[in-house]
């Protein structure tokens, strides 16, 4: 049989209501405005920022540091790259200015870089010449490599150089030079064979590399080949 057990009026349900979440962000309109105008501010200031740095005088190139040089005056070096002069040093790409050193027949290799306040530091390596090469009916100072260096001439009277015969083989080569790369290269190695002995190197008064595998020298004052 069911017995009735008396209510206890003392119990009453908690009245819990579930907490809402806090929202971390409410969008209004005031703040998207104050954020717009923080966003201006920020980006006008880093455009001021970045147009002082890049006209700052310090980085305007104003002055060339040339090393290496021996034949080549520093202002020959100089003339090469003037159209670099007030260019921006950390803008200005510099590769297409080492490749127009290159192309002067006198520099063999170049390097290039920025130095803090507007300076450029430029290195080169000349080419070495080894003798004058007669080629047909003209006359080429020839570097250690066997290589062009630039028309021989009355500028260059002061080179005591030995005279290269039997360069030229056949039309020119693919790359257009008149020389025989293997010939040019044997008149070099006996060249260098000789800086061992440098009383005698300065006796050489020609190089006959007309066979390719065997040169023949002609001293000064004296007619034996």
């Amino acid at each position: 049989m069911r017995v009735a057990v008396p209510a206890d009026k003392r119990f009453r349900r908690a009245r819990v209501t579930p907490a809402r979440r806090a929202r971390l962000f409410v969008f209004t309109w005031s703040r998207a405005a104050r954020a717009a105008v923080l966003l201006a501010g920020i980006l006008y200031g880093g455009y001021r920022a970045s147009s002082f740095l890049l006209g700052a005088q310090a980085l305007t190139i104003t002055r060339f540091n040339v090393s290496g040089n021996s034949r080549m005056s520093s202002g020959e070096v100089v003339a090469l790259l003037e159209g670099l002069r007030g260019s921006n040093m950390v803008t200005v790409d510099l590769e297409p200015w080492r490749l127009t050193l290159l192309r002067s027949p006198w520099v063999a290799q170049a390097a290039m870089r920025r130095v803090l306040p507007g300076t450029v530091a430029v290195a080169i390596a000349e080419r070495q010449p080894m003798g004058i090469g007669r080629v047909r009916d003209n006359l080429y100072l020839i570097d250690d490599r066997g290589g062009i260096i630039d028309e021989f001439g009355p500028n260059y009277a002061e080179f005591d150089l030995p005279i290269i015969n039997g360069l030229a083989a056949g039309p020119p080569g693919a790359d257009g030079s008149p020389i025989d790369g293997k010939r040019a290269g044997l008149a070099a190695h006996v060249l260098w064979s000789l800086q061992a002995r440098p009383s005698l190197a300065k006796q050489v008064s020609e190089i006959d590399v007309s066979d390719a595998r065997d040169a023949v020298l002609l001293l000064k004052g004296d007619t034996t080949l």
